[in-house]
C-alpha cells in the first residue's frame, strides 16, 4: 500500500506538483541546453539528434514503469526522490562522459568504430531523460495522485523550462548553466523527499549536493570542442592562448592572441599582393567561423591588403557607396569598406557578445570601429533587418562567414541558412539603389557547388523581379581560395565589365562569368584542368539550365525558404558513384552532416526498438494473448501514426521558426513550450469535450481541425511571417506562441482519445501503445529532418497530416 502521507496536504501535499514542475522544467531546460552545448563542441545539427535524446528517454521510462509498476509503487517514496536526484546527479556527470567519448563525425562512412561510440553517447545522455520521465511517470501513476494539479505541474513547469532555458544561457554559460539545471533537479529532489514524508533526510542530500556543485574541479568546466574545428586548430600553434570570452544565447565567442606564431587571416588574397595584413586576434564563435579582429588606429594606409581580395571586386565599380554588411563579425568588411571610401557603412551582427567584445574589452585594440563617425552598427538578425529596413544602399554585402575546414568537409549540410535563398535575393535586390549591386563571397570547392548554386539561386532571384536578361546583370569572380557572385540591379555597362576585367588581371583572379565574355577568358591563373566554373555558370545562364541542374552530379538547385539547406549538396543518386571511387578520395566528397543525419535516424530505430518495444513485447508475452477485440496491427498503426505525425508537425514548425526567430536555439526552446502546453491543455480539455459531444465526433472534428490548420499553414504561414519579420523579438515570440497554440491544442487530443479507448477494453495494452508512440517519435524526430533535405517542409507537413488522416481508420 502507498502511504497516506503522500496526498496529506498538511504534511507536504503541497510538495509533490512543485517538484514535479521543477523537474520537467529542469527536463525541458536540458533537453534545450544540450542543443546549444552541441553546436559548441560539434556543429548546430546535432540539435535533432537531442530531441531523439529526450524523446527515447521519455518513451523508455513509460516501459520501465509499465513492466515494474507494481514493485516501483509499493516503494514510491523512495522510487521517486531516487529517479529525480539521479536525473540532478546525472546531467553533469554523464555529460562529461559522453565528451570523453572520441566520436568523430567525419569517420562514419567509413569507420564501423564510431557507429558504437555515438550509440554510446546516445545512450549516456538519455540516461538524465529517463530518470526525470520515470520519476514523473511515477508520480502521476500513484493510485490516489491529483492527476489534474501533477499534469498542470508538469505542462507549466515544461513550458517555463524551455523558455527559461534561454534566459539562463543569458546569464551564464554553457557549464554554469548545466550545473544550475542539476540545482533544480536537487531541489525537485528535497520537494519530493517531503512530499513522501521524509524531508529531513532527503533536504539534507538536496542541500549536500546544492553545496557540492560550485565544489566541483575546474577541469570538469572544460568543453571538448572537435578538433577540427578552427580554435581547436588555432589553439594548437606555439604560444597562442585565449584573450577574452563572452557567452550567450546565441553561441560563445572566445578571442585567441598568438604572439609568437603571428595570426593573418586573409582568405582568397591575391598572391600579386605587396601588402601585409595588420596584427590580428582570431575571433571564434562555438568554435568555428573565424573572424579576424584587425588592430586599427585609425590610420586606414596599413589596410591596402583589404584591396586585393575579391570582396573587394564591387569596390571597383562603385564610387563612394552607401554599404550595408551583413554579418559584421570581427569587422573586416567595415574595415574594407573605410578604406575604399564608403560615405557610409551600416553594420549588422545578430550575436551582441561579439558587438559587446569589440565596443567593450576589445575597443582599444580595434580602434573602437563600431563607433566610428561613418559607422552604425546594428544588433539583428539578417533577414529581420532587411525586412525591416527602408533605406537603400548602393553595396549589400553578405560577408564569408564560415570556416573553410566546415565548409569543405560539408559539416553544414544540415543548416538551415536563410541568407542564401531565392526570397532572400529578392529582399537583398529591393534594398539596392539603381545601379547597385548585392555581392556575396564563397569558399572555392571542387567540383563546383556553392558558386553554381549561387548563380542558379541569382538568377531565379532576378527572373522573380522581371529581369529579361538575368545573365546581363550577374559577374562571378574567382581567386584561388573564394569566388565573389555580383548582381546588379540593372544590366553591367560596358565601362563596369572593363573594370571588372583590369581588377582581375591586376590580382590574378579568373573571370568565371562576365557578360560576353568567351571562354578563352576563363581558367588563365589558378589554372583547373577545364573551366568548370565558367562552363557551369554559362549553362545556368543558359536556355539549358533546368536540364544542366537535373544532370550535375551535386544538388546545385537554389535554395528556397521553404528548402533553406543551401549547403546540402548530395544526391543520393551520386552516392554508389562515390562509394566506388572511395580509394580514389571519392567519400571526401560526401557532405559530412548527412551521414551523422542517416547513423542517427539508424540508431534511433534499433535502441528505440531496443528499449522500448522488445520491452514491452516481452511484457505482453508474459501477460497473455491480445484481449478480444483489440487488433495488435491497429494499435501499432494508430499509435505510430501519432507519433510520426506529431514530430513531423512539430520539427516543421521548429524549422520554419529559425528564420523568424533569427536562431535555431530560440527556434527550439519556443516551438517546446508552445507545443506542450497546447498540446496539454487539448488533452486536459477532453473530459469536458466527452460531456458534450460523443468520442467519435471529437475525433472526427480534431482531424479536421488538424488537416484545416496544418493546409491554412502551409499556405499562408510562409508570407505571414515574411510580413513580421522586422517585428520587435518579443513580438515575434508571441506570435509564434499564437500561432501554435490551436494546433498543438488539436494535437494533444488524438493520444488520450486512443489510449482512453484501449483502456476500455485492454488496459495491459496501454503500455505498449505508450511504447509505440515514443518509439515512433524518436524516429519522427530524425526522419522529419531528412524528408525536409530531400523535399521541403510543406511536404513534412503534407505527409504528417495524411497519418493523421490514417488514425482515422486504425483507431483501436
Amino acid at each position: 500500500m502507498v502511504s497516506t502521507r503522500l496526498t496529506d496536504p498538511a504534511t507536504g501535499g503541497w510538495a509533490l506538483p512543485w517538484s514535479v514542475g521543477l523537474l520537467a522544467g529542469a527536463a525541458l531546460a536540458y533537453e534545450v541546453l544540450l542543443v546549444r552545448l552541441f553546436a559548441i563542441l560539434q556543429w548546430h545539427h546535432f540539435a535533432y539528434m537531442v530531441i531523439s535524446l529526450a524523446l527515447l528517454g521519455f518513451g523508455a521510462s513509460g516501459t520501465l514503469v509499465a513492466l515494474l509498476r507494481a514493485p516501483l509503487l509499493r516503494c514510491f517514496h523512495v522510487a521517486y526522490p531516487v529517479a529525480a536526484l539521479a536525473f540532478a546527479v546525472g546531467t553533469p556527470l554523464l555529460f562529461q562522459l559522453a565528451q570523453r567519448v572520441p566520436v568523430d563525425a567525419l569517420e562514419l562512412l567509413w569507420s564501423p568504430r564510431q557507429w558504437f561510440l555515438l550509440a554510446a553517447v546516445y545512450l549516456l545522455l538519455a540516461l538524465p531523460f529517463l530518470a526525470a520521465a520515470t520519476a514523473l511517470c511515477l508520480a502521476l501513476a500513484r493510485p490516489g495522485a491529483p492527476i489534474h494539479r501533477l499534469y498542470g505541474a508538469d505542462l507549466v513547469g515544461s513550458g517555463l523550462g524551455a523558455l527559461g532555458s534561454v534566459a539562463l544561457l543569458t546569464w551564464l554559460a554553457p557549464w554554469p548553466a548545466l550545473l544550475a539545471i542539476s540545482g533544480f533537479g536537487l531541489v525537485a529532489t528535497g520537494l519530493g523527499g517531503h512530499a513522501c514524508g521524509r524531508g529531513a533526510r532527503w533536504a539534507s542530500v538536496a542541500l549536500a549536493g546544492l553545496l557540492l556543485l560550485p565544489a566541483l574541479p575546474t577541469g570538469w568546466g572544460e568543453l571538448k570542442i572537435s578538433q577540427y574545428k578552427g580554435l581547436s586548430e588555432v589553439l594548437r600553434l606555439p604560444g597562442a592562448e585565449v584573450i577574452a570570452e563572452a557567452s550567450g544565447p546565441l553561441g560563445q565567442v572566445t578571442v585567441v592572441a598568438s604572439p609568437r606564431v603571428p595570426l593573418r587571416h586573409a582568405p582568397g588574397l591575391s598572391l600579386m599582393s605587396r601588402h601585409v595584413p595588420p596584427e590580428q586576434l582570431a575571433l571564434f564563435t562555438d568554435g568555428d567561423g573565424l573572424a579576424a579582429v584587425h588592430r586599427f588606429d585609425g590610420d586606414l594606409a596599413p589596410l591596402a591588403y583589404l584591396g586585393d581580395s575579391p570582396e573587394a571586386l564591387p569596390y571597383a565599380l562603385l564610387e563612394r557607396p552607401r554599404v550595408l554588411v551583413l554579418g559584421a563579425g570581427g569587422g573586416t568588411e567595415v574595415l574594407r569598406a573605410l578604406w575604399h571610401g564608403a560615405a557610409s557603412v551600416d553594420a549588422v551582427e545578430l550575436n551582441p557578445q561579439v558587438a559587446g567584445l569589440l565596443t567593450g574589452p576589445l575597443a582599444d585594440y580595434a580602434g573602437d570601429l563600431y563607433r566610428h563617425p561613418r559607422v552604425r552598427l546594428h544588433l539583428a538578425e539578417a533577414r529581420a533587418f532587411v525586412a525591416r529596413d527602408r533605406d537603400r544602399y548602393d553595396l549589400l554585402q553578405v560577408a564569408l562567414l564560415d570556416g573553410f575546414g566546415a565548409a569543405a568537409a560539408g559539416l553544414h549540410a544540415l543548416d538551415e541558412s536563410y541568407l542564401y535563398t531565392v526570397e532572400a535575393f529578392g529582399h537583398y535586390l529591393d534594398r539596392v539603389a539603381d545601379g547597385g549591386l548585392l555581392a556575396i563571397t564563397r569558399w572555392n570547392r571542387l567540383p563546383p557547388r556553392d558558386s553554381l548554386k549561387l548563380v542558379a539561386t541569382a538568377r531565379a532571384a532576378l527572373e522573380q523581379a522581371g529581369a529579361a536578361d538575368p545573365a546581363a546583370q550577374v559577374v562571378l569572380l574567382r581567386g584561388w581560395k573564394t569566388h565573389t557572385l555580383l548582381v546588379r540591379s540593372t544590366p553591367f555597362t560596358l565601362g563596369e565589365l572593363a573594370a571588372v576585367r583590369r581588377f582581375a588581371v591586376t590580382r590574378a583572379f579568373d573571370l568565371a562569368w562576365l557578360p560576353g565574355m568567351e571562354r578563352t577568358e576563363a581558367n588563365r591563373f589558378s589554372v583547373l584542368d577545364a573551366p568548370y566554373y565558367h562552363d557551369g555558370a554559362r549553362a545556368l545562364l543558359g536556355d539549358g539550365a533546368a536540364r544542366f541542374v537535373a544532370d550535375y552530379k551535386f544538388n546545385i538547385t537554389p535554395a528556397t525558404d521553404d528548402r533553406p539547406h543551401f549547403f546540402h549538396f548530395l544526391r543520393l543518386g551520386t552516392l554508389p558513384e562515390l562509394f566506388r571511387l572511395r580509394g580514389a578520395g571519392g567519400l571526401a566528397l560526401v557532405d559530412r552532416g548527412y551521414p551523422l543525419l542517416l547513423a542517427a535516424l539508424l540508431q534511433a530505430l534499433l535502441l528505440g526498438a531496443l528499449l522500448i518495444l522488445v520491452p514491452l513485447w516481452v511484457g505482453r508475452r508474459r501477460g497473455g494473448a491480445t484481449p478480444p477485440g483489440v487488433r495488435p496491427w491497429t494499435v501499432f498503426a494508430y499509435f505510430g501514426a501519432i507519433g510520426l505525425a506529431f514530430m513531423g508537425l512539430e520539427m516543421a514548425f521548429i524549422q520554419k521558426l529559425v528564420l523568424f526567430l533569427g536562431h535555431p536555439l530560440y527556434a527550439v526552446a519556443v516551438a517546446l513550450a508552445g507545443f506542450l502546453v497546447a498540446a496539454g491543455i487539448g488533452s486536459a480539455l477532453l473530459e469536458r469535450l466527452l460531456a458534450w459531444r460523443s468520442e467519435t465526433a471529437i475525433r472526427h472534428g480534431v482531424l479536421v481541425g488538424i488537416g484545416l490548420l496544418g493546409l491554412g499553414y502551409t499556405v499562408l504561414l510562409p508570407g505571414l511571417l515574411e510580413q513580421l519579420l522586422g517585428w520587435p523579438a518579443p513580438a515575434r515570440v508571441a506570435v509564434a506562441l499564437a500561432l501554435i497554440a490551436p494546433l498543438g491544442a488539436c494535437m494533444g487530443l488524438p493520444l488520450p482519445l486512443g489510449l482512453r479507448r484501449l483502456a476500455a477494453k485492454a488496459p495491459e495494452a496501454v503500455p505498449w501503445a505508450w511504447g509505440i508512440n515514443g518509439c515512433a517519435s524518436v524516429v519522427g524526430a530524425v526522419l522529419a529532418t531528412l524528408l525536409s533535405l530531400h523535399a521541403g517542409f510543406s511536404v513534412v507537413v503534407m505527409v504528417a497530416l495524411w497519418l493523421y488522416l490514417l488514425t482515422a481508420v486504425c483507431a483501436p
